[in-house]
């Protein structure tokens, strides 16, 4: 069985190459996508590596292997490719925790105000603000910002680990957050622990706080494999989304390191619907295209303006 597994997915692998060389395709996926569907992709990163590695490619197509948000995203920053993706019901529900009447109201209410939008949204939040962050670069976007005041929407868990790290800045919290990394429970880090007192602990600022004020290293997706690949430790308790092991893996090969997740382990149900065999359907196809949002120079201005702050 476990030959005719290998075999399948040999077979799948190589249909795959050839379609992206016959339609000049290129393969992008998030490090929360299952393993094997990382492993067909040209590049793997978190949302904002991909977001940036997006506007510098020059291939016709584009395949996004993640949520929709996402692909709205290198949509927005290449107009005039084709953007593909493999499951289109794939969504992010904290991408539609805020309404716009809320961002209304403070907007009237506080002077001096940046509206900040976590990348995790819709294209229509992503035109009620000023700029967009991702995990990765949220605190050095917010601190770079003139505004004193900052509404950070919709997560309220990385808001408040912003807020906590710029304390100059006057940060509104929206009542929004990512239900997979909101469901891991400081029971299951505490079981942890007991179990592996040695470990280094590594949480995602998505966490809650009470998650976190457990945890050794804060940092993006990216940022936890970077700590652990070149860490001295050899145990680690990671508080993420399972799908970053393969990624750990690959960069820690050979150094004897252990990673421990949470029990039942995180799975983002939506990423988790990007299969090999929905990626190879949407080569053969052509399949799952994005259009480009309505009103797209005002959704694509806060996410340039990131890039721009970022990069500083």
């Amino acid at each position: 069985m476990e030959e005719v597994q290998t075999g399948h997915r040999e077979a799948l692998a190589e249909k795959v190459e050839r379609l992206k060389r016959e339609r000049g395709a290129v393969v992008l996926a998030h490090y929360y996508v299952p393993a094997e569907t990382q492993r067909l992709a040209d590049y793997v990163g978190d949302s904002f590596y991909l977001a940036r590695l997006a506007k510098t490619l020059d291939a016709s197509i584009i395949v996004l292997c993640g949520v929709s948000f996402m692909a709205e995203s290198v949509k927005l920053l290449n107009p005039a490719r084709r953007v593909l993706m493999p499951e289109t019901a794939a969504d992010c529900p904290m991408a539609h925790m805020v309404r716009q009447e809320d961002v209304d109201r403070v907007r009237a209410e506080v002077a001096d105000l940046a509206v900040v939008a976590y990348v995790n949204t819709t294209a229509e939040v992503k035109r009620w603000a000023d700029v967009c962050v991702t995990s990765s670069n949220a605190i050095k976007v917010v601190r770079e910002l003139p505004e004193k005041n900052i509404l950070f929407i919709p997560d309220m868990n990385l808001g408040r680990y912003v807020a906590e790290q710029v304390p100059e800045k006057h940060v509104i919290l929206n009542r929004g957050y990512c239900p997979t990394h909101n469901k891991i429970g400081l029971a299951q880090v505490e079981a942890l622990e007991l179990a592996h007192p040695d470990a280094l602990i590594l949480a995602h600022p998505e966490c809650t706080r009470e998650v976190l004020d457990e945890a050794d290293f804060i940092g993006s997706t990216k940022q936890i494999i970077e700590r652990i690949a070149t860490g001295e430790e050899r145990e680690f308790i990671v508080l993420t989304v399972v799908g970053v092991a393969d990624q750990i893996e690959r960069r820690s090969e050979g150094q004897g390191k252990r990673i421990y997740f949470p029990e039942p382990a995180p799975v983002c149900p939506n990423m988790a619907m990007v299969t090999p065999e929905k990626l190879l359907s949407c080569l053969e196809n052509m399949a799952g295209e994005v259009a480009l949002p309505a009103e797209p120079q005002r959704a694509v201005k806060p996410l340039e303006r990131m890039l721009e702050l970022a990069g500083r």
